[in-house]
This record gives C-alpha cells, sequence and structure tokens, in this order.
C-alpha cells in the first residue's frame, strides 16, 4: 500500500484514480457524469439559431409570428419562462421570468448576462430611471422591469443604426 494525501492507494491501477484518490471505478464515472452534465447545460445566447435554443430550452409553450416577420417563441424549462424573439433563424431577443412570477435575484440576473457576454463584460448603466445594463461591445443591452406585468430581464442585439 502506498499513502497518498492520507488516502490508502493500491499500486496498481489508473494512475489518475490514484492521484484523485478515487479507488473505485464508479465513484470516477459518478463524477464524470456530473461534471459532464453541468458543463453541457445552460442557457442559450443571443445570435444562436433556433434549433439550439429549442434544444437547450425545450419545452415550448407559445409561438407567436410578428408582424416584421420576427417569431417570438416561450418557453419553460425548470423554473424559468423564457420568451426568446427570432430574425432570420437566429435569436435577437431573450427575456427571462421566475415561473412564480417573483423577481429575479441578483445571483439569477447576474448568470443570464454572463450567459449572454460573448467575451464581453456588462456593467450597470446609472443613467436610466428603470434597472440597464450595457455590454462592454456595445453589441446587447439588457433591462430589467417588468413584462406582461411579470418582473423580467431582457436581453436583446443592438443594431447599427442605418
Amino acid at each position: 500500500m502506498r499513502r497518498f494525501f492520507g488516502l490508502g492507494l493500491r499500486k496498481r491501477g489508473c494512475r489518475f484514480l490514484r492521484i484523485v484518490g478515487l479507488n473505485n471505478v464508479k465513484q470516477f464515472s459518478l463524477i464524470l457524469l456530473a461534471i459532464l452534465a453541468t458543463s453541457t447545460c445552460g442557457h442559450a445566447n443571443l445570435g444562436d439559431s433556433s434549433d439550439r435554443v429549442d434544444d437547450l430550452y425545450g419545452n415550448l409553450v407559445q409561438r407567436r409570428l410578428g408582424d416584421d416577420g420576427t417569431v417570438s417563441v416561450l418557453y419553460h424549462k425548470d423554473r424559468y419562462l423564457y420568451q426568446v424573439t427570432f430574425a432570420d433563424g437566429r435569436s435577437i431577443s431573450e427575456t427571462y421570468f421566475n415561473l412564480k412570477g417573483t423577481d429575479l435575484t441578483e445571483k439569477e440576473i447576474a448568470r443570464f448576462l454572463k450567459a449572454n457576454a460573448a467575451r464581453a463584460t456588462w456593467t450597470p448603466d446609472k443613467t436610466a430611471k428603470e434597472r440597464r445594463f450595457k455590454r462592454s461591445d456595445g453589441k446587447a443591452e439588457a433591462t430589467y422591469g417588468k413584462v406582461n406585468g411579470r418582473p423580467s430581464l431582457t436581453v436583446r442585439e443592438v443594431r447599427a443604426k442605418s
């Protein structure tokens, strides 16, 4: 027996398992599965295709065609409702609601903003009366307020003015 970090490990077997202190392949498999599951779940981002958004948010609740050719889709996943607007098959706006209609926490707002950061950072816009955020690359903005009577965070692309 060899001692490593206070754990008794056999000399035979996978070197990685000995290093991390796992002597049971089942334990390793469960941990690996948990890591993969958390890394693959997530939120869709602005610019994602409708297929990717469908795969991530899944449970479609409602679909509406706008007069301007956009498609607005409402999804339900976990404890959130996601309203995504698509133009030319890609997401241009995403609104996040708590299913119960309660306010989003600061942590939830930060998580949704981070999902839409695209290698940029978000900063609060303190000049507006409502809570607004600007992305450092200038390609998106976010607003926290009421939509259809529910507190929500809306993240949308900023289109260049012609």
